[in-house]
């Protein structure tokens, strides 16, 4: 069984922000993959499907994105997924804006919804799809920007990215994660 998550904040305030891709990524596998979000629970909206023979769930967790961990914890606790089926989408300022990095663990990186990750798993070590969202220029602060949404030019980038990042997860389902990450990280 395989968890894949998307973090953003819930409400029609936050649709279509920076910090919001990952649940545009869930929006649109929930699509891909015939996989309805229509259950709310575990702090929550969640789907779960069969995608080439094995159990997924797609989730978006409704915590807010600094507490986003504590619906994964308990998705993970209540259906036992074990941390190598777990695969959680995120927005990155320290990547270009369209661009996606995969990799296999690593740090919080200063992003809230990944600290709430690694608190409420116990680790560091589980997979995740980041998207580049860069940095603010201007000066701008960090909350108004990735609250903020895309510009035109901006929007079409993030929409390839969305849907490289939606494929990488469906390669998922059929090779392992380290040939995927060799295939999306170019």
């Amino acid at each position: 069984m395989k968890l894949i998550v998307g973090l953003g904040n819930p409400g029609k305030q936050y649709e279509k922000t920076r910090h919001n891709i990952g649940f545009e990524v869930i929006d649109q596998l929930s699509e891909k993959m015939n996989i309805p979000l229509s259950q709310a629970k575990f702090k929550g909206l969640f789907g779960a499907g069969i995608v080439k023979g094995e159990k997924v769930i797609l989730l978006k967790p409704l915590t807010y994105m600094n507490l986003s961990g504590e619906s994964i914890g308990a998705v993970m606790s209540y259906y036992d997924i074990e941390l190598e089926d777990l695969l959680v989408i995120y927005d990155d300022l320290d990547l270009p804006t369209g661009k996606i990095r995969l990799r296999q663990k690593g740090s919080a990186g200063g992003h809230n919804g990944i600290r709430s990750t690694i608190a409420h798993t116990g680790t560091q070590e589980f997979k995740r799809i980041r998207v580049g969202i860069s940095r603010p220029q201007n000066r701008m602060p960090i909350t108004d920007y990735v609250l903020g949404k895309f510009s035109k030019e901006e929007q079409i980038e993030m929409d390839k990215a969305v849907h490289k990042a939606c494929e990488a997860c469906e390669a998922w389902m059929e090779i392992p994660f380290l040939q995927v990450m060799n295939q999306y990280n170019q």
